[in-house]
């Protein structure tokens, strides 16, 4: 049976149906990515699973005592109690149920035998039994176990927490409450890369059924075990992860498309049928005026795939062959710094990623490397003819009480793109923005048709210079695909900060990494590349630390004594040394498969629904294999190196 299932869903906004007759479900252990365009119903859907929200019309139907947790987009707590209070709330109910427990505990000591007596002890073993179901008898240990397992301090307050670091507050909040289905509204927002991998490695391990909205396409294909599409109303399911998914919907649309050429045929037929005199009617069946009928009823309840954005930026004159040359170029806030000795040229036609933690400075490289902040050391050079056109993070660029029209093209009907004038209402219609709405304020638009909204003024405007800082946030997964497209096909240079990887990967020809305390590195490809060269370097400098260690000589022992002499002196290994050495590469490969194949069941998902048991085994002994492969790895390192 399914922990949750709706059918025949009917929603509506309006005149816009959100959900058309939906159904969906969700089974033990699965996890489910819901996907669809910006003002499809995602979150509205996510609302109704949750129970904050009613479908007009369907039937829902959930296992009892289901405990359900949602954590929205932009989490709200109370900033200024300390995270293990926060994460603390998520189980008000198992407390409150505790302190009732100890109220009729102490009533039933003072009250005689009787009526009342046996009313408090009917009480107090229905208390006991809910305390036990929900494991709440010691709260205090799972807030810790929580708190230690998402690695979170419980003593800091948890207003001085950054974005990322709330964002596991409100998941910590979630998951201690261990909810039998967990709904996740863009649980990548304001993660860095780090905190987006821990994210993906939590939800592969987690037993609960989990369903997620996100436009982030690498993790959907990392987590997901089934996707689940909203489109124009219907709930459309593909198995598998987002990868498949695109190869299944490419296939189901040019069949749709097929049978809705061979209707439309079939209609013009009919209507020429009785477009024919009356006489020729009178020959024909009376059932088959009935179902030209019919099918014009169809025809106009056909809900056609939504149109795409269609995107072409204004190319400005070619800048000079060097966009701008950093020489040695240090910034420093008080005592931080932010860039240290950085060196780089950024050349006309480069695309270049800028990447790192929050708050390691990406921001302040890309003004620096703009000219809009001078160094406290080095020299930054501009290029010539520079021509910028900036999305903006904060969206701080546009006026909320201005206008759509007012903020594409202020003071004018008219737009001007690659020297073709097009109309303010057709260039809006570009961008998905009907006519009716061109004269509605900025602030009547979501955060999706907000960024829809910025890259229109943007691509208005000529440059040869792009600045991207986070565009992709809010951003369709069609919008963002027309966008990789569009950047790669740009003869101008383009500087994007992202944590969008596959974004990064389809764009970006460079990488300048933060590495720690102002250093930035840069590095030849994407994301994936610069993360491959990464890790190859880390891997070289740890054996250069560690072969520096063996080979330097302890401080109490004299340089030229014997003992400093025999320190030095390469110890040979024994023979039961020796048939270890020859046994761990193989152990080590032995785990790395087991790993492997327990990864490849835990990634399923559906593991937990056929036996939950098994399910968390799997877990245990994955978490295991981890400790005996570091253990293995290091053992054998410390025997070649003896052997040398």
């Amino acid at each position: 049976m399914s922990l949750y299932s709706i059918s025949d869903a009917q929603l509506a906004f309006g005149h816009v149906a959100l959900l058309d007759h939906a159904d969906f479900s969700l089974e033990a252990g699965e996890r489910v990515g819901l996907i669809g365009r910006n003002g499809a119903g995602k979150s509205s859907l996510l609302k109704i699973v949750a129970g904050l929200a009613a479908p007009d019309d369907g039937i829902v139907t959930r296992q009892s005592e289901l405990s359900t947790v949602y954590v929205p987009q932009e989490p709200e707590f109370d900033l200024d109690a300390s995270v293990f209070d926060v994460v603390a709330s998520g189980l008000i109910e198992a407390r409150a149920l505790l302190d009732e427990y100890d109220a009729v505990a102490h009533a039933l000591a003072d009250t005689p035998e009787g009526a009342q007596h046996d009313a408090l002890l009917a009480r107090m073993n229905a208390l006991q039994s809910a305390l036990d179901m929900r494991d709440a008898w010691n709260w205090p240990t799972r807030v810790a176990t929580t708190l230690a397992q998402i690695g979170l301090d419980g003593d800091v307050r948890a207003g001085d927490l950054s974005g990322g670091m709330k964002k596991r507050v409100a998941l910590a909040r979630a998951l201690v409450v261990q909810p039998d289905v967990l709904l996740l509204d863009e649980p990548t927002n304001h993660l860095d890369f780090d905190g987006i991998r821990w994210l993906e490695e939590l939800l592969i391990t987690l037993r609960t059924g989990l369903l997620f909205i996100t436009h982030d396409r690498a993790f959907l294909d990392r987590v997901a075990t089934r996707i689940v599409e909203l489109d124009r109303g219907r709930l459309l399911s593909y198995p598998g992860n987002f990868s498949a998914y695109q190869t299944r919907k490419a296939q189901q649309l040019e069949v749709e498309k097929i049978e809705q050429d061979k209707f439309d045929k079939l209609l013009a037929q009919e209507e020429v049928w009785i477009r024919k005199g009356v006489e020729a009617r009178r020959t024909r069946s009376v059932g088959r005026i009935a179902r030209l009928v019919e099918m014009r009823n169809d025809r106009a309840e056909r809900r056609n795939v939504q149109g795409n954005v269609r995107l072409d930026v204004g190319q400005g004159e070619k800048s000079g062959k060097i966009v701008a040359e950093l020489t040695d170029v240090t910034k420093r806030y008080g005592a931080r710094t932010i860039v240290e000795g950085f060196t780089a040229t950024v050349m006309r036609g480069d695309k270049i990623g800028l990447v790192g933690p929050n708050g390691a400075g990406k921001t302040t490289l890309l003004k620096l490397i703009l000219g809009e902040l001078q160094p406290d050391e080095g020299r930054v050079r501009a290029g010539t003819n520079i021509q910028v056109a900036y999305f903006d993070q904060m969206r701080a660029q546009l006026d909320l009480d201005k206008s759509l029209a007012d903020t594409i093209s202020p003071g004018s009907e008219w737009v001007e793109v690659n020297g073709v004038k097009k109309h303010v209402m057709s260039y809006l219609g570009d961008f998905l923005f009907a006519p009716e709405r061109a004269r509605s304020p900025v602030q009547s638009l979501s955060g999706g048709e907000r960024n829809r909204l910025l890259l229109a003024r943007l691509f208005a405007r000529p440059a040869n210079v792009l600045v991207l800082d986070e565009p992709t946030n809010d951003l369709d997964i069609p919008t963002l695909e027309l966008l990789e497209e569009l950047l790669s096909d740009y003869d101008g240079t383009v500087l994007l900060v992202s944590h969008d990887r596959a974004f990064l990967d389809n764009v970006v020809t460079s990488v300048f990494a933060a590495e720690g305390g102002g250093k930035w590195r840069e590095y030849v490809g994407g994301f994936s590349d610069w993360q491959i060269q990464r890790e190859r370097s880390e891997r070289i400098a740890e054996e250069a630390a560690r072969q520096t260690a063996k080979e330097t000589p302890k401080d109490d022992a004299p340089k030229d004594s014997a003992a400093g002499r025999n320190a030095q002196r390469t110890v040979k290994l024994s023979f039961k040394e020796q048939r270890e050495l020859e046994a761990l590469p193989g152990r080590i490969a032995e785990l790395e498969d087991e790993q492997k194949a327990i990864g490849a069941q835990l990634e399923d998902g559906s593991i937990f629904a056929k036996d939950a048991k098994e399910g968390t085994r799997l877990s245990e002994r994955h978490a295991a294999i981890e400790e005996e492969l570091l253990v293995a790895l290091e053992r054998w390192e410390e025997l070649e190196a003896k052997r040398k």
